[in-house]
């Protein structure tokens, strides 16, 4: 597989705008999986899984094609069984450089994000974050259709980062608190087992949903979730294909939404020690 250089990380909110023509289309399609969720379901394995089968549930049959093109052979054209693709790497020594782009850190109890301020790696480069993560492998794929010979991207991966990227962003965690570190740090009890708060989101109250009213099938969970989209917000779905000033990806606004979450939720009685319940009960 490519290791993609620094340099591929450049493309920010202001240097993507009007760069998406032919493959627009597919890429807002991916995006729908990107909204439906409210402030409860998590985003560990099960997480990525389930919204990326939603969203290949939602996809055109050009797009469905596409995605099937781009994927490996081993993945027999599924989507959602490689959404965990970019955590399963990361800690691979090759992989190391990609940890910052999934989350944000934002400034502690501000609770609310801008990319010029926030979006940064450990070492302060600009663009190294999810958001700027988002722009770049959207950017990517734009490239799609190229004759091979015009081609400078690895596209199955910007596919694989890209559709994982895009869950992380929606986990309020994945843009919480730089002191914390999005709830790394901030050491809870769900129920009785001791964990971090970041953990809670991220696996465990999913976890928790699968096994008390799904009874641990996540494919129920999946149809669950897509019945709902399709039925009690099948009117807000045209809208969640558009950003504002024609850019094919939004992931500022929700970045913006994530950290107002988080602190309207995720951090609401999350004290050191404390035991937090199921808001799923």
């Amino acid at each position: 597989m490519l290791r993609l250089p620094l340099k591929e990380m450049q493309a920010s909110s202001g240097t993507v705008k009007g760069m998406f023509k032919s493959n627009a289309p597919l890429i807002r399609r991916l995006l729908i999986l990107l909204q439906f969720l409210p402030g409860v379901l998590s985003w560990g394995k099960e997480g990525h899984y389930a919204t990326c089968k939603i969203a290949e549930g939602l996809l055109t049959q050009e797009a469905i094609t596409t995605v099937k093109m781009l994927l490996p052979d081993y993945a027999n054209g599924d989507l959602a069984s490689l959404c965990s693709w970019a955590d399963e790497i990361r800690h691979n020594p090759r992989w190391r450089w990609t940890g910052p782009l999934h989350y944000i850190d934002t400034p502690d109890f501000k609770c609310n994000y801008d990319y010029c301020r926030d979006c940064h790696d450990f070492a302060g480069r600009k663009d190294r974050c999810a958001a700027g993560a988002i722009y770049n492998y959207s950017t990517q794929l734009s490239y799609y259709g190229l004759p091979a010979s015009e081609q400078k991207y690895n596209l199955t991966e910007a596919l694989l980062f890209l559709s994982h990227f895009i869950g992380d962003i929606h986990q309020p965690l994945h843009v919480g608190f730089t002191g914390d570190a999005g709830g790394n740090t901030i050491t809870v009890r769900w129920y009785r087992r001791k964990t971090n708060l970041h953990h809670v989101w991220d696996n465990m109250i999913i976890e928790s949903a699968l096994k008390k009213f799904y009874n641990l099938n996540l494919a129920v969970l999946v149809e669950t979730l897509r019945t709902n989209i399709l039925e009690d917000w099948s009117a807000d779905i045209p809208s969640w294909e558009v950003c504002e000033s024609n850019q094919t990806v939004c992931p500022n606004l929700h970045a913006s939404e994530s950290i107002r979450l988080a602190c309207k939720f995720a951090y609401r009685n999350a004290t050191p020690g404390s035991t937090l319940g199921d808001p799923c009960r």
